[in-house]
């Protein structure tokens, strides 16, 4: 399947190629201690310039989903599911992704995922995958 990549620059490049090591990095601000998505210079809550990217467990649970069954381009697999994900390091520290690896009728809210990434160039996509 075909993808539109991200453009990388300082602030996202870790979030996006963390995934080489099999490593999620969220950015996390020294000063108000919170972690925040997506990454940015400036912490969003406190406007601290003391952030940086850190690794955290890549495990969460879904807090929302839907099903697209729409191919918007010719090599999209479909159906697939958009999740909104909460990881565990805090709460509501959210992000969208994929959930992978199961049917997707079988998704629902609160299931726990882990985190998995898939190579595309020099990007790791991070997807989830139901925790059983």
């Amino acid at each position: 399947m075909s993808r539109k990549l991200p453009a990388l620059n300082s602030d996202n490049q870790p979030f996006w190629q963390g995934g080489e090591q099999q490593t999620l990095l969220i950015h996390h601000c020294a000063d108000c201690e919170q972690y925040f998505h997506p990454p940015a210079a400036i912490c969003p809550r406190c406007n601290s310039a003391q952030v940086s990217p850190r690794a955290v467990s890549g495990h969460g649970h879904i807090v929302s989903f839907t099903i697209n069954y729409q191919p918007w381009a010719d090599d999209l697999e479909v159906p697939y599911v958009i999740a909104i994900i909460e990881l565990d390091e805090q709460v509501g520290l959210r992000l969208v992704s994929n959930i992978v690896g199961c049917a997707p009728e079988s998704v629902a809210i609160n299931q726990r995922v882990v985190v998995h990434f898939v190579q595309f160039e020099d990007v790791w996509i991070p997807q989830f995958e139901v925790v059983s």
